[in-house]
C-alpha cells in the first residue's frame, strides 16, 4: 500500500507582493549591513561581496557590496549560481505535476525512470524529502565530473550523464535523511520524461513565468541575461556567458544550475512558500516534517530569532546564497555571497533582527 501523506498544516495564501520600495534611511540601515558584512572578506562569515533582498507584502528592498572575483562591483541585479535552491522549482513542478494526476509521489520512482539509481524501490516523495537510500556523490565523484568538464567546458551534459559518474551505493530507503543531489537528478529526469519537454522549459513554463521571475536562468536551457558575475572556478577557463560555464551549470541541472538575483530568489521564495504558485495544500506538503528538511525545502526551525522559516541554501565552488522565509511575518529574504563555502545565515540573521521593527 502507497505510505500515508504526512500531515500538512493549514495554509492561506499571502497578498500580492508589496511593489513600494522601503524609505531611505531604513534602507540605509540594510546596506550597512552589507557593508559590514564584506569588511573582513576572508572570514567563513563574510565574503568579497554580497547581494541581498527582502520582499514582504509591503514594501521591497534589494542592496549589494564588495565585488565578485574580477573586481567588478556587485550591483543588487547581478546574476550569479544560487546551487541548490534550484531544488525548490524541482520539488515545486514535481507536486504540480502530482496534482494534475501525472505521477503518484507514494509510488516508486522507477515507474517513471528506469535508472539503476532507482532499483531500490524508493518512492518519489523519498527522493524528494531525502530519505531514498540514495546517498550523495563522493568527492572522488565530483572530482572525476571536474576533470571531464574542464577537458570540455563549453560542451553541454545531459542531466544522465552526471548520474554516470556516481559511485556510491545505494541502500534501502528507510526513512534516514542523507543529503542527495542524485535524488534530484532523478526527479529531473523524471520531468523531461513525463512531460516530453527539457527541464528549463518546463520550470519557466510552470513556475518562473507565473512567479513574474524574469531574472533566472535554467542552465544550460536557458542564459544568465546581464550583468553576471565573472567566476574563478578551476574546471571551466574563459567566461562563456554561463555561471560558471555551461559544462558545469548544464552537469547540475536538475539538483543545482539555476542563475539568478537575489531580488528574483527573494520574490521566487514569496511566490512560492506564499502559495502563490502552488496551491496552500501543496505548499503544506513541501514545508511538513518533524526534521530539517521537507520535500525540497530546508526547515529553519526557532533559527533567525523566529519560530519557523522555510527556504533553502545553495553552495557553489564560487557562489553561496540563502533563501529563507518567514510566513508568520509574510517576508522572503535572500543573500547571495560572492565566495563559496561561506556562511550566508549570519547576515540572513542580521537582516532578520534589523527587520524585527518593520515587520511588526
Amino acid at each position: 500500500m502507497p505510505a500515508p501523506s504526512p500531515q500538512t498544516p493549514a495554509r492561506t495564501s499571502f497578498p500580492d507582493p508589496g511593489k513600494q520600495a522601503l524609505d531611505p534611511a531604513r534602507a540605509a540601515a540594510l546596506q550597512e549591513l552589507l557593508t559590514r558584512f564584506i569588511k573582513y572578506p576572508d572570514s567563513p562569515s563574510g565574503s568579497r561581496g554580497a547581494t541581498a533582498a527582502v520582499v514582504t507584502d509591503r514594501w521591497t528592498w534589494s542592496g549589494a557590496a564588495g565585488t565578485d572575483v574580477s573586481g567588478t562591483p556587485l550591483r543588487p541585479d547581478t546574476g550569479m549560481a544560487v546551487a541548490s535552491i534550484t531544488k525548490t522549482f524541482v520539488a515545486a513542478e514535481v507536486m504540480l505535476l502530482a496534482k494534475a494526476g501525472k505521477l503518484n509521489l507514494d509510488l516508486p520512482i522507477s515507474r517513471y525512470v528506469q535508472h539503476r539509481l532507482a532499483a531500490n524501490n524508493a518512492t518519489v516523495r523519498q527522493h524528494l524529502s531525502m530519505t531514498s537510500g540514495v546517498p550523495d556523490f563522493q568527492p572522488a565523484d565530483f572530482g572525476r565530473m571536474d576533470r571531464a568538464i574542464a577537458a570540455a567546458p563549453g560542451r553541454h551534459w545531459t542531466i544522465a550523464e552526471s548520474l554516470d559518474y556516481y559511485s556510491s551505493t545505494v541502500g534501502a530507503p528507510d526513512g534516514t535523511f542523507s543529503y542527495s543531489n542524485p535524488s534530484y537528478a532523478l526527479l529531473g529526469l523524471m520531468i523531461e520524461r513525463i512531460t516530453g519537454q527539457p527541464l528549463a522549459t518546463v520550470l519557466r513554463r510552470d513556475l518562473a513565468t507565473p512567479a513574474g521571475l524574469g531574472h533566472a536562468a535554467f542552465q544550460d536551457g536557458e542564459k544568465p541575461q546581464p550583468p553576471v558575475v565573472t567566476d574563478d572556478n578551476a574546471s571551466c577557463g574563459q567566461p562563456d556567458g554561463y555561471v560558471p560555464c555551461r559544462a558545469f551549470a548544464s552537469s547540475a541541472a536538475a539538483y543545482g544550475g539555476l542563475a539568478a538575483d537575489a531580488p528574483t530568489i527573494a520574490r521566487w521564495g514569496y511566490q512560492l512558500y506564499g502559495a502563490r504558485v502552488l496551491p496552500a495544500d501543496l505548499v503544506g506538503e513541501l514545508i511538513a516534517g518533524d526534521g530539517e528538511y521537507g520535500l525540497g525545502t530546508m526547515r529553519f526551525t526557532r533559527q533567525f530569532g523566529i519560530a519557523d522559516a522555510y527556504g533553502h541554501g545553495g553552495d557553489m565552488p564560487d557562489h553561496s546564497s540563502l533563501l529563507v522565509v518567514i510566513p508568520e511575518k509574510k517576508v522572503s529574504i535572500a543573500v547571495i555571497l560572492a565566495d563559496g563555502g561561506r556562511n550566508p545565515g549570519r547576515l540572513v540573521g542580521d537582516l532578520t533582527e534589523a527587520l524585527q521593527p518593520l515587520l511588526s
